[in-house]
């Protein structure tokens, strides 16, 4: 009986799916994640062509569900912190423009 070898690139997506998840908080996260996610589908076509020639099919499939979560919160951190630049930049907007007609009404 032949030894199984193991799909190419799945403790490397486990690795980068794990990471992507711990590191969703940051770009580095979703950087993280696009990786795992493109580094997958070849060993995934590989095991559904050929399943007895291959093992290691939990890790790449568990590193490429994790690659997809941490891909998703680290888009919607960058979404947030999107959001919150522009309320914020609103508020200073609105402040300044407040200051600024209080200036104006004072000197005419």
């Amino acid at each position: 009986m032949e030894k199984k070898q193991t799909l190419p690139n799945a403790t490397a997506v486990l690795v980068l799916g794990i990471c992507s998840i711990v590191f969703s908080c940051f770009l580095v996260g979703l950087i993280l994640g696009i990786i795992g996610l493109s580094l997958s589908p070849r060993g995934r076509r590989l095991y559904r062509e050929n399943p007895e020639l291959y093992e290691g099919y939990g890790q790449l499939n568990a590193g490429w569900i994790m690659s997809i979560i941490g891909t998703v919160l680290g888009g919607l951190y960058i979404l947030y912190f999107l959001i919150m630049v522009m309320m914020v930049g609103g508020a200073g907007f609105s402040a300044m423009h407040g200051l600024f007609d209080i200036f104006y009404d004072l000197h005419h």
